[in-house]
C-alpha cells in the first residue's frame, strides 16, 4: 500500500511539473488530455460536449494539413489551391455532394450525433483559430503552398469523398467486355460467386447500350471525384487522371482487411479475443488515428480517421469490435433517352422529365472563377451526355441517401454493452459495406455484415441499364438480413474480404459478385483451427504471417517437371522450399514471387483476348490456380503439355530477370531489401522540398518487407509496398490493459513532432505498443499532459 501511495504521489508531482494549460472558450468544464509516449491522446472530459470538442482539437493539432486537404476535397475547393488541373475534381465533388436533408443526416448516426459532430467541428476550428494567429509556425506544407487552414462545417464531416463506395467503375468495364467478347467469356474469365448456375450473373446488355459510346470517358467526373490527391510541382503537366486505371486496379486488389474473433474455448486466457488489421494505402501520415475518449457514458479507445468523431475500431469496458470490407453493390449507371426538342429533359416511364440544374462557381488559382452547371436526373448526378445518340448517363448511388457517411455509425458502437446493442448499432452503418465483428468480456462473439444494399428484382447490377423505369431499386435490404453469426460452434469467425454468403442467399443481387481470393482467410482459419490455445503473441505472429497458400498449390506442380541444366539448382531449391513463407530473409521467396508474377502475365495474355486486356487487366488468382492445376481447352490441343511449358518458361524467365536486376550472386537475392521488396514512404510534397534535411525527415525508409498482396500480412503486389495494414489492434477481453496496437508511421502528421515517424521501424518489424486503458497506467507512460479550460 505504501509503495502504491508513493507511485501516486510521484505521478501527481510529475503532473504538476509538465502539465500545460490551454484556454478554449467553447468548453463547459476543464478537460485533461494525457499524451502517452506513443503519441496517443487519452481524453478525460466531464461531459460529452467537451469530450468531442477535445477530440477535434487534438486531431487538428496532430494532423492539421491532412484535415485541410480533407476539407478541400470534401468541399470541391482544390483548384483554388492547385489550379486548373484540379477543376474536374472540384466539379465531380460538387456534382456528387450530399444534397439530402442535412438535419436528418446529422441526426442519423447516434441519438445526439448532430451535437457530437458540431462539437467535434468546433474543436477543430478552435485549434485552427489558434494556428492562424501565428502562420509562421504552421506545418511546412502550408508554408510551401502559401495557404492557411480554413474553418470546418458539419457538412465536411459527413462527406462521402473518401468512402469505399461501390462498383461503378467495374460496371462500365464489364459492359465494355461484354460488348467486346460476350457475356459467356466474361463469366469464364471473372470469378463471380456465389452462384447457382453457369449463366449467373446476368450480364446481358440492353440494345440501348449496344454502341461504341461505352468506350468513351463516361465516368470522367466520377473518377476525378474519387482520384487520390497528388501534388505535382507547377511545372509538371501531369494530368489529374493520369494513371487512374493503375491506381484503381491496385486499390481493388489491395484495399481490404483481416479480422477474426475466437471464443474463450480457443484462448489461453479463457476469454474471447479479437484481431483486426485494415489494409489501406500506406502513407505519411497514416489514414488512421488512435484516441481514447473518456467521459460520463463514454470510455472507448481505438483507431478511427482523424476527420471523424468517435472510434471505428477498438474497445470499451464491455467489448471489442473490428471491421473488414464486405462487398455490397450500391451504385448503378443509368442511360436515358434525351428529348430531341429539349436537351434538358429525359424520358422515364414514358414521360419527359426535367433535368434539375444547379449553377455553381468554382474558384481557380491564377484564373477567373469558373461557372459550372451541375445536372441531375431523379436517380442522381448526370456524368455524360451523348449528343450523337441523344442519350444521357447518370449514376444512382445508394451512398447519397441519409446515413451514408463512412464510419460515423461507430458512435453507437462505442457505447454498446453487449452483442444485442452492438448489432443494433450496426443497423445504422450503411457505408462502406463491412464485416463487423464483436467479442465481449462475458464470453460472446458475433459477426454482422453491414452496408446499404439496393434490392434489384430483375437485373444483376453488373452492367449499365436504361433509366426508363424498367430497372428500379425495390428499396434496400434491411441490414439485419445480411449474413451474421453469434457464438458459432467452431468457436471463431474469420473475415478477409472473401465470400461468406451462401449461394441461396435471398435478394442475391443486393450484394456483390466479386470477392477477394480466400487465401488469406483460409490461412487464418488454418492457424485458428490448429488445436493450439491462442494468445496475444500468437495473434501478433498471425498478423505478420507471410505464408503463401498459392505457392503451396503451384510449387509442387513445377517440382515434378524437368528443366534445363542451367536452371536446375534454382529449380531444386524452389522444389525443396516447404514453408512457402515469403520472409524478408528468403532468397527462394524472391524466385517464387517473380515466377508467380510472370505466370499471371502469361496466363492473362493467353486467356484474355487482346482487345479486352485494357478492361480486364488481371485475372483472379483463383482462376490462375484452377487453370494451372486443371488446364482448360484454351491452353491448346494438349493443355497439360502447354501448361508445363508455361510453368518452365516463366521460371527460366524469372531467374534471368533476377540475375539482371539483382546480380548473378544468388546470396544477394534476399526477398526483403531496398532493391526488391521494401517500403519507402514518400511525402506527397516531397518534390516541392529543396532543403535536404527536411526532405530526409519527411521521407521514411526503405525498410525490408516480406509477403505480398495475398499473404495474411498483405504487403501489396508492388516491390515498394503501397498498401497493407498500417493500423493493427489485438485484444484479449480478459484484460483491456493488455491490448496491443500499432499505427504506421506515427500519430502525428507534422515532421517536427517526435511522433511523426517513431512507429515506422517498430511496425516494420511486426511490433506493437501497449494500449493502456486504466488511468493509472496511462499516467505512468504519459510524456505530456494538457489541461484544457473554458
Amino acid at each position: 500500500m505504501k509503495n502504491f501511495i508513493k507511485i501516486v504521489l510521484l505521478i501527481l508531482q510529475s503532473y504538476a511539473t509538465f502539465a500545460q494549460s490551454i484556454n478554449i472558450k467553447i468548453l463547459k468544464q476543464s478537460v485533461e488530455v494525457y499524451k502517452d509516449q506513443w503519441g496517443v491522446s487519452h481524453i478525460y472530459a466531464q461531459n460529452e460536449h467537451d469530450l468531442f470538442v477535445t477530440q477535434g482539437y487534438v486531431a487538428a493539432s496532430d494532423r492539421l494539413f491532412q484535415l485541410e486537404m480533407w476539407r478541400r476535397q470534401a468541399t470541391g475547393t482544390v483548384a483554388e489551391l492547385l489550379g486548373e488541373r484540379e477543376l474536374k475534381r472540384d466539379i465531380g465533388t460538387r456534382v456528387f455532394k450530399f444534397r439530402g436533408n442535412l438535419d436528418a443526416e446529422l441526426q442519423h448516426y447516434h441519438p445526439r450525433s448532430k451535437q457530437i459532430i458540431e462539437a467535434f467541428v468546433a474543436g477543430i476550428n478552435a485549434y485552427i483559430a489558434e494556428a492562424r494567429q501565428n502562420p509562421a509556425n504552421l506545418p511546412f506544407e502550408f508554408q510551401i503552398l502559401h495557404t492557411l487552414p480554413e474553418f470546418w462545417t458539419p457538412e465536411i464531416v459527413i462527406s462521402r469523398h473518401q468512402g469505399l463506395l461501390g462498383n461503378i467503375e467495374e460496371e462500365i468495364n464489364t459492359a465494355r467486355l461484354v460488348k467486346l467478347i460476350g457475356a459467356d467469356k466474361v463469366r469464364e474469365l471473372s470469378w463471380f460467386h456465389p452462384k447457382n448456375s453457369d449463366n449467373e450473373p446476368n450480364l446481358e446488355l440492353d440494345k440501348m447500350l449496344d454502341n461504341d459510346v461505352l468506350f468513351e470517358h463516361i465516368l470522367e467526373y466520377y473518377e476525378a471525384f474519387r482520384s487520390p490527391l497528388k501534388f505535382p510541382k507547377p511545372d509538371n503537366k501531369i494530368g489529374l487522371l493520369e494513371g487512374f486505371d493503375d491506381w484503381y486496379k491496385d486499390e481493388k486488389a489491395n484495399v481490404g482487411s483481416n479480422n477474426w474473433i475466437i471464443s474463450g474455448k480457443l484462448s489461453e486466457s479463457g476469454y474471447p479475443m479479437l484481431a483486426n488489421d485494415p489494409h489501406r494505402a500506406q502513407s505519411t501520415p497514416s489514414l488512421r488515428y488512435w484516441v481514447h475518449l473518456n467521459a460520463p457514458g463514454w470510455n472507448v479507445i481505438g483507431g478511427g480517421e482523424p476527420t471523424l468523431p468517435g472510434v471505428s475500431i477498438g474497445h470499451n469496458e464491455y467489448g471489442a469490435w473490428g471491421l473488414t470490407i464486405f462487398e455490397t453493390d450500391n451504385e448503378d449507371l443509368y442511360v436515358y433517352e434525351q428529348n430531341p426538342k429539349n436537351p434538358n429533359q429525359y424520358k422515364h416511364n414514358g414521360i419527359w422529365k426535367n433535368i434539375k440544374i444547379i449553377t455553381d462557381t468554382i474558384r481557380i488559382k491564377g484564373q477567373a472563377p469558373k461557372i459550372v452547371q451541375l445536372k441531375y436526373t431523379h436517380h442522381g448526378p448526370i456524368v455524360y451526355e451523348d449528343a450523337t445518340h441523344q442519350h444521357i448517363y447518370a449514376v444512382r448511388a445508394g451512398w447519397q441517401e441519409v446515413g451514408c457517411a463512412p464510419y460515423l455509425a461507430s458512435l453507437r458502437m462505442n457505447q454498446a454493452k453487449n452483442w444485442e446493442e452492438f448489432r443494433k448499432a450496426c443497423t445504422f452503418s450503411r457505408i462502406p459495406g463491412e464485416n463487423m465483428i464483436w467479442a465481449d468480456k462475458k464470453g460472446h462473439i458475433g459477426w454482422q455484415a453491414v452496408g446499404i444494399s439496393p434490392i434489384r428484382k430483375n437485373w444483376s447490377g453488373l452492367v449499365p441499364v436504361p433509366g426508363d423505369g424498367r430497372y428500379e431499386w425495390a428499396g434496400y435490404l434491411p441490414i439485419e438480413l445480411l449474413p451474421n453469426k453469434f457464438d458459432p460452434n467452431e468457436g471463431f469467425v474469420v473475415t478477409a474480404n472473401n465470400n461468406l454468403t451462401p449461394a441461396n442467399f435471398p435478394n442475391r443481387n443486393a450484394i456483390g459478385w466479386r470477392w477477394a481470393t480466400p487465401v488469406r482467410a483460409h490461412r487464418i482459419e488454418e492457424v485458428l483451427a490448429s488445436g493450439k490455445k491462442h494468445t496475444l503473441e500468437s495473434f501478433a505472429t498471425l498478423q505478420s504471417d507471410y505464408v503463401s497458400l498459392t505457392a503451396r498449390v503451384l510449387v509442387p506442380i513445377l517440382k515434378r517437371l524437368s528443366i534445363d541444366e542451367k536452371y536446375k539448382s534454382y529449380h531444386s531449391k524452389l522444389g525443396e522450399w516447404n514453408t512457402f513463407e515469403l520472409s524478408p530473409e528468403s532468397t527462394t521467396a524472391t524466385m517464387y514471387v517473380e515466377w508467380e508474377n510472370l505466370l499471371q502475365k502469361a496466363v492473362h495474355k493467353m486467356a484474355v483476348p487482346e482487345k479486352a486486356q485494357k478492361y480486364l487487366k488481371t485475372i483472379p488468382t483463383k482462376r490462375l490456380t484452377d487453370w494451372l492445376v486443371t488446364p482448360p481447352p484454351f491452353f491448346g490441343a494438349n493443355p497439360v503439355v502447354s501448361r508445363d511449358s508455361i510453368l518452365i518458361t516463366c521460371f527460366k524467365q524469372a531467374i534471368d530477370n533476377l540475375q539482371t536486376r539483382l546480380g548473378k550472386d544468388e546470396s544477394k537475392w534476399q526477398y526483403g531489401q531496398a532493391d526488391n521488396k521494401h517500403i519507402k514512404l514518400t511525402h506527397a510534397l516531397s518534390d516541392w522540398v529543396t532543403d535536404p534535411a527536411l526532405k530526409a525527415k519527411i521521407n521514411l525508409g526503405p525498410i525490408p518487407r516480406g509477403g505480398y498482396g495475398e499473404t495474411v500480412n498483405n504487403t501489396s503486389n508492388n516491390l515498394n509496398q503501397t498498401h497493407g495494414a498500417s493500423f493493427k489492434i489485438i485484444v484479449d477481453t480478459e484484460n483491456w490493459d493488455r491490448t496491443l496496437g500499432i499505427n504506421n508511421p506515427g500519430q502525428s502528421g507534422d515532421p517536427r513532432s517526435p511522433h511523426y515517424g517513431d512507429l515506422f521501424n517498430l511496425w516494420g518489424k511486426g511490433g506493437y505498443f501497449p494500449v493502456y486503458f486504466t488511468k493509472s497506467k496511462i499516467m505512468a507512460v504519459s510524456e505530456k499532459v494538457l489541461v484544457l479550460k473554458p
